[in-house]
């Protein structure tokens, strides 16, 4: 049986292995030149907020996380949300990804009580991606609202801009 297996083997290597060679033509026709097409690329360098590399799923989980945590807040205070966010990925002091920075332990109250699994309005959605394509960004790394804040390290930041109950931060 062994030696049935190893001719079958052998055979199958030399069969496997043999090499075909095509019979090559000549042909009369000329050879066709190739053109360069000279385009001009963008070098300006992308930051990780850039649209392009957000995922989906993270823009939703922006759009869900600002409008549990701005609802009923202006427009522009959405807006400064979101940007809170993306400049926190953007910070040495936090993590990489929108997803991570979200989900960082004890940063934001809606993901501790579950109100980040809500469905994002319409509005969150215009102003995450509002906040995206937004190049003048608030620069803010933390917001808060005065009235219900009950850590006493928040209240030690510098406060940059007030919109509606929220406080934006450095």
């Amino acid at each position: 049986m062994k030696k049935i297996l190893m001719l079958v083997s052998l055979l199958t290597l030399v069969i496997g292995s043999y090499t075909v060679y095509a019979e090559s033509t000549k042909t009369t026709k000329p050879a066709e030149t190739l053109t360069a097409k000279k385009v001009d690329v963008d070098t300006k360098e992308s930051s990780v907020t850039d649209k392009r590399f957000i995922k989906e799923e993270e823009v939703k989980l922006l759009a869900r996380l600002v409008h549990a945590e701005a609802k009923g807040e202006p427009y522009e205070g959405k807006v400064a949300v979101a940007e809170v966010v993306l400049n926190r990925v953007e910070h040495k002091q936090f993590p990489d990804t929108v997803k991570a920075v979200i989900y960082q332990r004890n940063a934001f109250q809606p993901v501790q009580n579950g109100a980040i699994n809500k469905p994002a309005s319409e509005e969150a959605v215009k102003a995450v991606e509002d906040a995206l394509e937004n190049e003048n960004k608030i620069d803010c790394l933390y917001f808060y609202n005065p009235e219900t804040a009950t850590s006493q390290w928040i209240f030690t930041r510098d406060v940059v801009k007030t919109i509606g109950k929220h406080a934006f931060a450095i």
